[in-house]
């Protein structure tokens, strides 16, 4: 390892070693006292990374012969994973305090999550890409299961144990199959082989296959089987967790794969994507609509957030990447916000998920309700809402690509997925009068609600320079 390769892994290499004396700390000062301190700490290092990574500079690198690449497009995705972790974590401590389930072990698995996305938004390799991609699933492996007095969330884990392994497997054998058809599993060396266009059988079931493994890390159909169970499961700062920073790196890793490795066919694997994304719209707008627990909405939610978000890859080009990436910032940002008050919403002291106990909410908190008004509407896509532009985005991507049909059947989902996001309004405002949640909401919580319902309606004015961001990012990743 020489100088420059060190420089080039220095933020990935610094947060693994704070998560390392993080629990050697933890372990030593007595577990649990430590959990509180740990965590805020955990908040500050995350912060600053994101800060200083995306103060990192311009230009390309790549260091371990090409394993490890920083350019602009790892650099956003990092900056993303980062702030959207401390957000999660910022917010759920008051809510996993009051419930004894703040362990030092939360942080401590958090991090080593958010150094797996690092690795593996920056991967140049096969190998590297696996080992990034395991760290962060082993630790949200973990975390699912954190309530360990829960059935359901020992049940969680195990759903999501036992399915990620397929999906290792899937991605196994499909990186297997490149590297024996291919011969190198660097994707430099994987895009000269199909350089003229024309893709060798074997390659082209290893792709499919690591599109397939890939597809579970997003919850796209069909392999979302299991984020319904999971997101309910799961303690509900975990769900919020999942809900964010994992799907905006798991997404920029479809990107890096598809781009570096297999950019030359974008029409064989254009086709993969378009079904994948077709049938993700559809089955996330359609079982959606029969939820009646907030949380298994959201997981319905998410898989059909990113059945719009992989339409902006199917335009084979940096404008069709630059759409997935503020789409998936668009995303994140409001799910951060939509889970800041999920955790709120208490009835006794008790969490309450069901979608019923928001009967007249906007009654007793019109704020509240006001902000959740505004994200869900940017969820369903109603202007002039943020998420309406980006829906717009990624289905004016497709169509450049020559995808109609799915843009056309895009919209259709759309509509249809509207209905239980309207239906959580129609609770609040209109529905009869019922047993009103508490007013309780820890200042941090409220803040996030706040800040994520602000920007998404200042966002259709102004994007705070998320567009260029985007497209530099983009740019440095299609070239």
């Amino acid at each position: 390892m020489t100088s420059a390769d060190f420089s080039t892994v220095l933020p990935e290499f610094l947060l693994a070693v704070y998560a390392m004396a993080a629990l050697l700390y933890g372990v030593w000062a007595g577990k649990d006292k430590t959990a509180a301190t740990l965590l805020w700490v955990t908040v500050g290092v995350m912060l600053l990374l994101g800060l200083w990574v995306g103060a990192g500079g311009s230009g390309s690198r790549t260091a371990f012969g090409g394993l490890f690449i920083d350019d602009a497009y790892a650099r956003f995705t990092k900056v993303l994973a980062l702030f959207s972790a401390a957000a999660v974590m910022a917010m759920s401590a008051d809510y996993m305090q009051r419930r004894n389930l703040l362990r030092f072990e939360f942080p401590v698995l958090v991090a080593l999550a958010v150094v797996g996305m690092m690795m593996m938004v920056s991967a140049g390799d096969l190998m590297s890409l696996y080992l990034g991609l395991e760290l962060m699933s082993l630790s949200l492996y973990i975390v699912a299961a954190l309530r360990r007095d829960s059935a359901r969330s020992s049940e969680a884990g195990l759903k999501y144990f036992v399915l990620g392994s397929l999906s290792s497997g899937l991605l196994l054998y499909g990186a297997s199959l490149t590297y024996g058809f291919a011969g190198t599993t660097s994707f430099a060396g994987i895009i000269t082989v199909v350089q003229d266009g024309h893709l060798p059988l074997g390659v082209l079931f290893g792709m499919v296959f690591m599109i397939s493994g890939l597809a579970f890390k997003v919850s796209a159909v069909p392999f979302h089987m299991w984020t319904p169970d999971v997101y309910e499961g799961s303690p509900t700062p975990v769900t919020a967790f999942f809900a964010t920073a994992p799907k905006a790196a798991a997404m920029a890793l479809i990107g890096r794969l598809l781009f570096d490795a297999f950019g030359q066919v974008t029409g064989d694997w254009g086709q993969v994507i378009a079904l994948i994304a077709l049938a993700s719209m559809f089955l996330g707008a359609i079982a959606g609509v029969v939820q009646t627990d907030i949380k298994r909405l959201m997981a319905y939610s998410s898989i059909t957030h990113m059945g719009f978000a992989l339409l902006g890859l199917l335009a084979g080009t940096a404008a069709g990447v630059e759409a997935t990436l503020i789409y998936m910032t668009i995303y994140v940002a409001t799910n951060v916000g939509v889970f800041a008050f999920i955790l709120s919403m208490e009835r006794d002291g008790q969490p309450v998920t069901n979608l019923t106990a928001l009967n007249q909410y906007a009654q007793a908190q019109p704020v509240r309700a006001w902000a959740v008004l505004v994200l869900f509407f940017s969820l369903a896509g109603v202007p002039p809402m943020v998420g309406f532009f980006g829906k717009l985005t990624v289905i004016r991507a497709a169509l450049s690509g020559g995808y109609v049909w799915v843009a056309a059947l895009g919209i259709l989902a759309s509509v249809i997925a509207a209905y239980y996001y309207l239906r959580i309004v129609y609770y609040m405002y209109f529905s009869e009068e019922a047993e009103t949640l508490d007013s309780r909401m820890p200042l941090v919580q409220f803040g996030l609600l706040m800040l994520a319902a602000v920007l998404t309606l200042a966002g259709a004015i102004n994007l705070f320079g998320l567009e260029g961001a985007a497209a530099s990012a983009a740019a440095s990743l299609v070239q």
